[in-house]
């Protein structure tokens, strides 16, 4: 091992300080196990490229390093599992790539749906449940990669000190203006277990600017997603990402791999009558895409969305469940209006009606109350 490192900024060959702290340096002088977390995207990659120009340079030994990508399955970009293929051969990293063992993202959002309209036949929710996550609830980043990428890494260097590199960067929003250079990640390595396994994660790139990720691609002649090149798009996530600015979800469309894609969502829209996104309907970013008949089912289903929104404001804003459960017994009165909001939209989605009347609601809540 080189002489150890200052805790200030390293400054690779790009010309850019790589964030350190004295729980990355500690990791570094202990042979940790180095795990790059890429994406396909532009962060990840230049982020990895600056980390591992420190990490050769203080001697960390390349043999402890791998590259790894949850893959989203259909709602990738097409292009995306050749993409970190080619960032991981440059980075000359070894490439683990995990998926979701009950489904891709899209089958992830299908099952909600399936699993929200169950609850809400049985009344063990309020209001009927939509398909898409959201910036509120995003598990498309936590069940999907994460919760995929944490267990694997945990599992496969059991007994290891793990550090995941992740290019997240401050400017990206308000929401990452407090992400620190590292943090410990106990989700999936316990402190004190029994196997001595330690996770944190590392930001090096944390005070990067997009126009610096851009320089460190240029300086290295790291690859750039077509999302970006070709397209246009300012980020890269899923193909449509419930996230995403019109802009980018304009750029989705243009590409032609990306157009059963689009159709499909758009068809879910319908069906759910849920928009992709608060406000904004995936359907309406590129309609002349759409068969005419799907165009026909979006207009119902606008018009299906406006009435649940209108039935939902009819029923007791107190007793809207709080953690899954009534917060009181509702009066008779306030049961009949629960029963007769409710009635449409069981049936617009085909759903049984178990609790028709006041009295069937209101036994139900009592029921809930005592579980």
């Amino acid at each position: 091992m080189a002489a150890p490192l200052a805790l200030t900024p390293f400054t690779p060959g790009a010309g850019l300080n790589v964030a350190i702290d004295a729980a990355i340096m500690a990791a570094i002088g202990n042979g940790a196990i180095f795990a790059f977390n890429l994406s396909g995207g532009k962060d990840s990659a230049a982020a990895s490229q600056g980390a591992i120009e420190l990490l050769d340079a203080v001697g960390h030994p390349p043999r402890r390093r791998i590259a790894i990508h949850a893959d989203l399955g259909r709602a990738e970009w097409r292009s995306t599992p050749e993409m970190v293929e080619r960032v991981a051969a440059q980075l000359r990293l070894p490439l683990i790539t995990v998926r979701r063992a009950g489904g891709d993202m899209v089958a992830r959002w299908e099952q909600r749906f399936l699993a929200g309209k169950r609850r809400y036949e049985a009344l063990e929710t309020y209001n009927l449940i939509g398909p898409w996550s959201s910036a509120a609830l995003r598990f498309c980043t936590s069940e999907l990669k994460a919760q995929v990428i944490g267990p694997e890494l945990a599992r496969r260097y059991r007994g290891e000190a793990i550090v995941s590199v992740i290019g997240l960067r401050r400017e990206e929003s308000a929401s990452r203006r407090a992400t620190p250079i590292s943090r410990s990640d106990y989700r999936f390595a316990k402190p004190d277990n029994s196997a001595g396994t330690q996770m944190i994660n590392w930001h090096p790139a944390v005070d990067w600017t997009q126009a610096d990720v851009f320089d460190a691609h240029a300086r290295h002649g790291l690859p750039l997603h077509e999302a970006y090149v070709r397209y246009g798009s300012t980020r890269l996530s899923c193909a449509f990402c419930v996230l995403a600015s019109r802009q980018d979800l304009g750029a989705a469309v243009g590409s032609p791999d990306n157009l059963d894609l689009y159709r499909h969502l758009a068809s879910m829209e319908a069906k759910s009558t849920f928009s992709f996104q608060p406000g904004r309907w995936l359907a309406d970013i590129a309609p002349e895409c759409l068969p005419a008949h799907l165009r026909l089912d979006i207009e119902r289903a606008k018009a299906g969305a406006k009435e649940r929104r209108s039935l939902e404001a009819e029923m007791p804003g107190a007793l809207r469940f709080v953690k899954g459960r009534p917060p009181r017994l509702p009066s008779l009165a306030e049961a009949a209006i629960i029963a007769r909001c409710r009635a449409p939209l069981l049936a617009r989605h085909g759903l049984a009606n178990h609790f028709p009347d006041a009295a069937s609601v209101r036994a139900r809540f009592a029921e809930l109350l005592s579980l």
